[in-house]
């Protein structure tokens, strides 16, 4: 393997993907949900430098080729695994079915390029699947974000019974620790992050009915 700029930077962000579940183990929350979002945001940036680089400097390789996708592939997969597993707000189950999307299509096209062989690099990567591959990124991330706000909310709220925690958000007591702010980041981070989320899946779908459509000639002539 040729270790230039953008291959260690892909190798570091497939190194990231286990990390983000790493941070669920050993840290607390809301501190894990900080590493993670960092870890994830960081791993984003990347995504977008690696590529860049290698085209500018004219250092694509296989190797970077092939690690590229795995690694964007493992950090969605671990991150939307975490989200679901670790949510505790009120419209958890709503996150299901779009992760699921999302999740089936990165099995589904993965077992069809690794049957298409070297056909599957003749199927280009269109402008949608970018815009596809941003939503889900934003989604994630936005969605880590309101776990932050949801749990600063508990701490800052310790000690309080609802009724008192309910009399600080409607301005009935004096908001002397922020509560306010952490509700209203939690509900509209977790709503932004959830819709974005949902737009992913769409785009997800049509993206992958797009990829079978174009894989087809090939599917018929390897029979």
């Amino acid at each position: 393997m040729i270790w230039n700029l953008p291959n260690i930077l892909t190798v570091l962000r497939l190194l990231a993907a286990p990390a983000l579940a790493v941070m669920f183990l050993f840290f607390s929350r809301p501190h894990a949900d900080w590493f993670a979002l960092v870890l994830f945001v960081g791993a984003a940036i990347t995504d977008w430098f690696d590529g860049y680089l290698a085209r500018s400097w004219k250092q694509e390789t296989k190797m970077g080729a092939m690690l590229d996708p795995i690694a964007d592939k493992a950090m969605v997969v671990i991150a939307l695994m975490i989200l679901v597993g670790y949510s505790t707000s009120h419209w958890t189950a709503w996150l299901v079915l779009p992760a699921t999307v999302i999740l089936f299509r990165e099995v589904f096209v993965s077992g069809l390029r690794e049957y298409l062989g070297d056909t599957a690099g003749s199927l280009k990567v269109t402008k949608l699947a970018k815009w596809k591959t941003t939503a889900q990124m934003i989604a994630i991330a936005t969605l880590f974000s309101q776990g932050i706000f949801e749990h600063h909310l508990g701490m800052g709220g310790f000690g309080m019974d609802a009724q008192m925690v309910n009399d600080v958000l409607s301005g009935v007591i004096e908001d002397t620790q922020g509560l306010r702010f952490y509700f209203e980041g939690m509900i509209w981070s977790g709503r932004i992050g959830l819709w974005l989320l949902w737009i992913a899946a769409a785009l997800t779908l049509i993206t992958g009915f797009d990829y079978l459509k174009k894989a087809l000639p090939y599917l018929k002539e390897t029979r």
